[in-house]
């Protein structure tokens, strides 16, 4: 992969390049309006939740809130989230992110490698390259999806220091500090889950929950496998 340095020529000190970066302009979130300055969303993927709820489509923010997620073959959908509206939401902190003004400066675990899979001068300069990186990728839910895309544009930030983030990480953060939007969005993610749980124990019994403990089982097994130990097959 060709390496890519920021031009910031003529930008002159860092108080420019902070200003550029636009670090204290960070706008609130307005769910109503579907806007979620420098967040992650998430949102329940239709039928496969309904038997796993913590499987969901995800997608990362701009600076003004508008949502990027990765939703098709060499398609990223632009303030329009596939699959409904966010559910979840993860504010980020821009202050953890290395937008390096050359190779030295930066901020992360790895500058060069940082460099080389290609840094931005902003947040919204770092997803505007994932996103034209993923335009030319094709979807495949088990090996490319919106949490690659997401685990991509994490990296390009190099969020709280590092360049290694992956699907499982995106997943983990959704779930461990994701604000849930309302009520409503909860009942949205689990309702129809503890509905087809109990129709399926009232019709099959046992027989049932161990077939849903075992999709459960090889689903997130293929996943923790396929990221940690075959590397080339998961995307990020």
């Amino acid at each position: 992969m060709p390496s890519f340095v920021p031009d910031t020529e003529g930008l002159g000190d860092d108080r420019e390049l902070k200003q550029l970066r636009g670090s204290s302009l960070i706008l609130p979130v307005e769910a109503a309006k579907s806007r979620f300055p420098c967040c992650v969303v998430w949102t329940p993927l239709p039928v496969v939740a309904w038997l796993a709820p913590f499987v969901g489509h995800v997608g990362i923010c701009r600076e003004d809130g508008v949502i990027l997620d990765f939703a098709g073959p060499f398609f990223v959908n632009v303030d329009n989230f596939a699959f409904g509206s966010t559910a979840r939401y993860v504010r980020l902190d821009m202050d953890k992110c290395c937008f390096p003004p050359h190779l030295s400066g930066h901020t992360c675990e790895d500058g060069f490698a940082h460099s080389e899979l290609g840094t931005g001068i902003s947040w919204d300069d770092a997803l505007r390259m994932g996103m034209h990186n993923y335009q030319h990728k094709s979807y495949n839910l088990f090996t490319c999806n919106c949490h690659s895309f997401t685990a991509s544009c994490l990296n390009r930030l190099a969020y709280q220091g590092s360049i290694r983030w992956n699907i499982i990480d995106v997943a983990l953060l959704i779930l461990l500090k994701g604000r849930w939007v309302s009520s409503a969005a909860i009942f949205r993610s689990f309702g129809p889950f503890f509905v087809v749980m109990a129709v399926g124990l009232l019709i099959a019994g046992w027989p049932f929950l161990i077939g849903w403990a075992a999709f459960s089982g090889l689903l997130v097994g293929w996943f923790l496998i396929a990221t940690y130990c075959m590397n080339e097959v998961i995307h990020c």
